[in-house]
This record gives structure tokens, C-alpha cells and sequence, in this order.
């Protein structure tokens, strides 16, 4: 059985942009990791000829790239993408990242540590991509649930001074997030359907944690995992104050999505 499986999700000028940044830091932390692995990728655009078709075919040729020239949403490409790879880890990225050569490592071992883990979280700090420059502000230590199923990014906004190690997380952020598959195969909502598919895109995440949770898994952020992301579309933090303030500022589309 193949040991871990890599995927992304690539849809137009989004994630174009991204690609020759992200898939060199991919490729160097996965051989770092030393373990067996293969990338899947799929290109949610609609048009066939597309700049990710373009770059991943003609620099990355060894990436399992498929192209449904339809936007199948985050869940089910992603439920695709296990179902096709077979294998004992499952790492879901959002391709606007970069990664630390140790990130893959650091997370499989604690995976293979701990055998209550369900899944585990990388700490993820912000990327200024315009700017070109790593941060020291969170992004995610991984999801949090509050009352009245409310989920929020541990430490999103915050400075990275070490407060939020210990953070106790319901599961990973889906922009970084590792899954044993066995895990995943105790809490399908269907057949092959891991990812509940009736999300199309945000919160398919919450909605995994959460079935894992109530399963009997832990999560855990892997604080010496280290990854950098550029984020579209996300949170201010943790309080009400915040969260009503950054629902105002998302576009109608998102919010529908979300």
C-alpha cells in the first residue's frame, strides 16, 4: 500500500499564480520525508487549456494531474483523489502555500506516534505572496469548535510567540490538513465519500473534523510543521466582533459557498 498520497486543487488564475512556488517547496518536503508518495492533482476549470494544465504538464509530469473541465467543488475532487490513490495517509494542501522541508516529515511521524490521531494539523503562518515574504502570524494551528457548532481558526491573526502549542483543536483547517485513511473510512457519509460532497466548497473541513471527533479521534497541531499560506478567503480571529466583520467583508459568493 502506497504510505501517503498528496492532493491538491488548481482552478484558473486563482491558483495559477501560485504553482512554480508552491510545487518546488511540495516536491522538496515530500522526498525529505522519506517515505513513499505520490501528488494527485485536479484542475477544477472549466476551460481544458489552462495555465495549470500548462505548468504541471510541462514541469511536473510525475503529478497524477486530472482535468474533468468542470468544477467538481473541494470535496468530491478531493474523495476522488483518495479513492484513487489507495494509500495509508491522505495530505490535502491548498496550493497557495509554501512549505518547510520538514512539514511532511514532522507530521507523519506524530501521525505514526499517536495511535488515537485522527488527523493532524501543520501550524500555518501567513504568506505575504505580493510582498514575497514569509510572516510570523498565524493562519491556522487547525479548527477549533465554540458553542453552538461555531468553528474558527486557532490563533488565526495572532503573533506566533508559542501561545497557541498546546491549542486544543477538533481537526486540521482544510487548506493543510493530514488524515489517516483508516480514520476516514470509519466515518464516510457514503460509499467512497469522505468528504461530505453536499459541500461544495468551505466548511467541508468543520463538517470532517467534527464526524471524527464525535468517532473517537483526536487532532493535534504538529507545531514544528511549518507552512506558509497566502489565504483568499478566511477569518480575523475568534471573537464575535470579529467574525460578523469579516462575514460583512466577503463577497456574496463566498458567503454562499461558506
Amino acid at each position: 500500500m502506497l504510505k501517503l498520497a498528496i492532493g491538491f486543487i488548481t482552478y484558473g488564475e486563482t491558483t495559477a499564480k501560485y504553482l512554480p512556488y508552491f510545487l518546488p517547496t511540495l516536491k522538496e518536503a515530500a522526498e525529505k520525508s522519506g517515505t513513499e508518495y505520490k501528488i494527485f492533482a485536479i484542475d477544477n476549470t472549466e476551460a481544458r487549456d489552462n495555465e495549470n494544465a500548462r505548468f504541471i504538464e510541462n514541469n511536473f509530469r510525475d503529478i497524477n494531474f486530472e482535468r474533468p473541465e468542470k468544477n467538481l467543488g473541494f470535496a468530491r475532487a478531493y474523495n476522488k483523489m483518495i479513492n484513487k490513490a489507495g494509500a495509508e495517509y491522505f495530505l490535502a494542501l491548498n496550493p497557495d502555500m509554501l512549505l518547510e522541508a520538514e512539514a511532511i516529515e514532522k507530521m507523519i511521524k506524530t501521525m505514526e506516534n499517536d495511535v488515537a490521531l485522527g488527523s493532524v494539523s501543520p501550524k500555518v503562518l501567513k504568506w505575504d505572496f505580493s510582498a514575497k515574504k514569509k510572516t510570523n502570524i498565524i493562519d491556522t494551528c487547525g479548527i477549533k469548535m465554540l458553542r453552538g457548532l461555531k468553528f474558527v481558526d486557532a490563533g488565526q491573526g495572532k503573533i506566533d510567540d508559542g501561545s497557541f502549542n498546546e491549542a486544543e483543536i477538533l481537526g486540521p483547517s482544510g487548506a493543510a490538513a493530514m488524515y489517516k485513511i483508516k480514520a476516514l473510512e470509519k466515518v464516510r457519509a457514503g460509499a467512497g465519500e469522505y468528504f461530505d460532497e453536499r459541500f461544495f466548497m468551505y466548511k467541508e473541513d468543520c463538517d470532517l473534523a467534527y464526524r471524527l471527533h464525535l468517532a473517537g479521534y483526536k487532532s493535534k497541531c504538529v507545531n514544528e510543521a511549518i507552512i506558509y499560506h497566502d489565504r483568499t478567503a478566511g477569518g480575523n480571529g475568534e471573537g464575535n466582533f470579529k467574525t460578523a466583520l469579516n462575514r460583512k467583508n466577503k463577497s456574496k459568493l463566498i458567503k454562499e459557498w461558506s
